[in-house]
């Protein structure tokens, strides 16, 4: 199949090289710097240049704020059988821009990221394929997760941004609230080790990607659920209840199994 990704940031990169292993791939970026170390596909250096190429797929892997923008862009080099994807983090407006363009479409969200996931070895790891896409796009990604053993799941818009905030949100957001309370230590323990090597991953990440996450209508939801425990927990402590802490711990042990 021949396939043209727009957007070679972390994941666009990643996914390009792994479609070219068993298909014609062609990349097209805006920072033409970010083209440079791609292998075994074309790179284009203007969006017309798709027209020449003639994909059947085309994957649009920028950020959310500009994914509007970046089909405008290139929608009129396309011929009217190729398919169009996202894999946007969060799935706001995408559905209904699918359906203003009229086309086929795929929506996926692969589950890991080149930051945090060691992307030789996706075992164990999983991603969520709209359940309102088209049938052969769902059986083309249902396919390329296959080949790296990384398993794939079934979930409408609306499930998958209620997901999200659940499972991207909560801990973006402890993650960045542990970063704001940073103060350098001298001889940081395991645990305070672990906490800053997630938080110094999660913000190498590209700030658009991290504001797509928290600005997540369902976000907010979380966020509030999490003022509540942490109100809970600082009135635990300045009552220095012991029996009442026991209750809360015994409730978060059970919380994660």
């Amino acid at each position: 199949m021949r396939i043209f990704v727009l957007g070679a940031g972390r994941m666009g990169a990643w996914l390009t090289e792994a479609l070219s292993l068993n298909h014609e791939v062609a990349a097209y970026d805006t920072d033409r710097r970010k083209l440079q170390n791609l292998s075994g596909v074309r790179r284009l250096i203007e969006p017309s240049g798709v027209k020449a190429f003639q994909p059947e797929l085309m994957i649009n892997a920028v950020t959310l704020s500009h994914i509007r923008e970046a089909f405008s862009e290139v929608l009129p080099f396309l011929r009217e059988d190729c398919m169009l994807a996202d894999i946007a983090s969060v799935k706001t407006g995408v559905h209904e821009l699918y359906q203003k363009m009229g086309r086929r479409f795929v929506s996926t969200h692969p589950m890991f990221g080149p930051a945090f996931a060691d992307i030789g070895d996706l075992c164990n790891k999983n991603a969520i394929i709209i359940e309102e896409s088209d049938e052969g796009g769902k059986e083309f990604f249902r396919d390329f997760y296959r080949s790296f053993d990384v398993t794939s799941y079934e979930y409408t818009f609306e499930e998958h941004d209620k997901s999200m905030a659940y499972s991207l949100s909560i801990p973006f957001a402890s993650s960045l609230l542990f970063a704001a309370c940073m103060k350098k230590q001298d001889a940081p323990g395991t645990t305070f080790r672990k906490h800053l090597d997630i938080a110094s991953r999660l913000l190498s990440q590209d700030d658009h990607l991290l504001a797509e996450v928290l600005f997540n209508p369902h976000t907010i939801n979380q966020m509030e659920k999490i003022s509540s425990r942490l109100a809970y927990l600082t009135h635990i402590i300045k009552a220095r209840d012991f029996e009442e802490m026991k209750s809360f711990l015994d409730k978060l042990r059970n919380n994660i199994g």
